[in-house]
């Protein structure tokens, strides 16, 4: 399977204009059995590679996901990490922030959520949603109990991006890999899948009026996500956008960015110390007898 992370990776200071990302792109694979094969095969290199992570225990992976509505995140996070330890790999979905969580500064709900080294921490959603949907809809910043003379649009969003910038930055210094994946999910794909969670009663439960409601307003998300990815995306912690029409490539297409961001990690199991072999030594001979 040939896939060229490089390809989906926004370059810092690219201006992103998201009609020219592709949202289908040729599959890696020409068979549905193919790409179990495929994904099988990544799902087995990322469970040996989290064991790694978790055991030399210097670094942490934080994956960010974010897309509109019904564009696979779930399916994503669940296909790609099922084979990875529970132990060592937490998942957060963000939602509307709490009374409490409003009454931080807008990263404060998140930063709790941090793995910690030797771990996989996954945000579905995340503090990015502060760029996107509140962008979006500034009514949400009247909650947010902002000092009024720091809600000058024509600064707040700048000030933000250089937040998460600077926050990424120390993360990374500090031994954290941050992946970020938007899903680029075409607006009449969406519709199909919306359609879908009506029609098939198993998928009832998914529907949600607002994702309707929220399609009016899908120009103003794709500006607001161009703006953020051309301010967010650095080497230290690279956006990738991934085309999302076909589920099964983008999951494929994202098992391999992990992969090779985890292979490219200096990483080994700890060594142990003469006395420390000698010890073992002493203590599989008691076991034997």
């Amino acid at each position: 399977m040939k896939i060229n992370p490089k390809k989906f990776r926004v370059r810092e200071g690219v201006r992103v204009k998201l009609d020219a990302w592709p949202t289908r792109i040729r599959p890696v694979y020409r068979t549905k059995e193919q790409y179990r094969e495929y994904l099988e095969a990544d799902i087995a290199k990322l469970s040996s590679l989290q064991q790694l992570l978790y055991a030399s225990n210097r670094y942490s992976l934080l994956l960010i996901f974010q897309a509109m509505d019904a564009a696979g995140k779930d399916g994503a996070i669940r296909h790609v990490m099922s084979g990875v330890n529970p132990q060592g790999c937490q998942v957060f979905s963000f939602k509307h922030p709490s009374a409490t969580e409003l009454e931080h500064d807008f990263m404060w709900r998140t930063t709790r959520c941090l793995p910690e080294r030797g771990h996989i921490g996954i945000f579905n959603r995340s503090y990015y949603e502060e760029v996107l949907i509140v962008r979006v809809h500034p009514e949400i910043l009247r909650g947010e109990n902002i000092p009024p003379k720091l809600l000058d649009e024509k600064t707040l969003w700048q000030r933000r991006y250089r937040s998460i910038v600077d926050f990424e930055r120390h993360l990374f210094h500090n031994g954290t890999t941050i992946l970020k994946f938007f899903l680029h999910l075409s607006k009449e794909e969406q519709r199909k899948r919306l359609l879908e969670r009506i029609d098939d009663p198993e998928k009832n439960w998914k529907f949600s009026i607002s994702d309707v409601e929220e399609r009016r307003f899908w120009k103003q998300y794709m500006q607001a996500y161009e703006d953020c990815l051309s301010a967010t995306s650095t080497p230290h912690a690279p956006w990738h956008v991934v085309p999302a029409d076909d589920k099964d490539n983008a999951r494929l297409i994202i098992s391999r960015i992990v992969l090779d961001a985890l292979e490219a990690l200096d990483m080994s199991y700890p060594r142990l110390t003469q006395d420390q072999k000698k010890e073992l030594l002493s203590l599989r001979k008691r076991l034997v007898k």
